[in-house]
């Protein structure tokens, strides 16, 4: 047990994901449930799992028997798979793109950046994303290539799939981070790692589970267009089908906790979570909004976080 620790306590996402928790996480453990705590849940569910940072959180401060960890985003299960199965040869991969980056000059910096975006979009419609095998591990080092180098530090798709953000034109990223890595694929040897819609952790779950639910955020307005991680999107009736699946769950008496945006943060009389979660708890807690295109939209918010306790 001392060894898991000392090896997750720097333990930290290994992508730049927009809506990720980390500046959350104090907010979150003031409010996991006391069965957690107590020891009497022993499985970890995340059905989107994003940047990963409230999975590295739980794992280290509980002795979790198994986490089950999902997403429908194909890349980034790739990406966790990867590291799970093949840290050290994706090591190697991204030790050899970051080597051609820091050597390049700015112009050289920004044709590498957009010839691995573009070999990364031309690559995917023939990409096999079921079957393991050795271009997966190349995929993923271009994966969190991009993510580092990109503007923002964004994973985004446009309509049709590719990746679209743009050069970012950062003096000294970095590409890798190789203790990380490691770390990372320590604490995932006790997941199993699911691409797929968030229904499937259902068969998972039971009354010993708490269950962490961070889907993509409702936009707070109609210019907000950083939540497009996958290419289909996140429509309010896919945050009703949520809604509708979390009531399930809790009847099969797990622990849950589901955080997104605050609507009232933009309109003061849209209740729409509040009216989709009457029967839970709701509590609005302080962030801040990095992530916009439009400088005077970033600062301070509110998030919510709605528990079943």
């Amino acid at each position: 047990m001392t060894l898991h620790k000392n090896f997750a306590l720097r333990a930290r996402p290994f992508l730049k994901w927009a809506g990720g928790k980390t500046q959350l996480l104090e907010q979150f453990r003031l409010r996991l449930p006391l069965e957690l705590k107590n020891g009497e849940i022993n499985t970890y569910i995340e059905p989107f799992i994003g940047g990963g940072a409230m999975f590295f959180s739980i794992n280290h401060e509980f002795p979790l028997t198994h986490s089950y960890l999902m997403d429908k985003n194909e890349e980034l299960i790739l990406s966790y798979r990867v590291i799970k199965k093949s840290m050290r040869k994706l090591i190697d991969a991204l030790e050899s793109l970051e080597s051609e980056y820091i050597s390049s000059d700015p112009e050289g910096r920004q044709r590498l950046y957009y010839k691995v975006r573009q070999v990364f979009n031309q690559e995917k419609p023939r990409f096999n994303f079921h079957q393991y095998n050795p271009d997966w591990i190349q995929r993923t080092a271009r994966i969190i290539f991009l993510n580092h180098t990109c503007y923002n530090g964004l994973f985004r798709e446009n309509r049709n799939g590719e990746f679209n953000v743009p050069f970012g034109k950062y003096e000294n990223p970095q590409i890798l981070d190789k203790e990380n890595l490691k770390k990372v694929a320590l604490l995932l040897k006790r997941a199993t790692i699911i691409s797929g819609d968030f229904t499937g952790c259902k068969q998972y779950v039971d009354n010993k589970t708490f269950v962490y639910i961070d889907p993509p955020y409702r936009p707070l307005n109609r210019t907000s267009s950083f939540t497009s991680y996958s290419k289909e999107g996140f429509s309010d009736e896919d945050q009703c089908r949520l809604a509708g699946f979390i009531k399930e769950l809790d009847k099969k008496g797990a622990k849950i906790m589901l955080s997104n945006s605050d609507p009232m943060n933009e309109k003061p009389c849209d209740s729409f979570f509040d009216d989709l979660y009457a029967d839970f708890t709701i509590e609005r807690v302080p962030a801040i909004r990095s992530i916009n295109c439009k400088g005077f939209r970033r600062g301070k918010i509110n998030e919510l976080i709605i528990t079943n306790y």
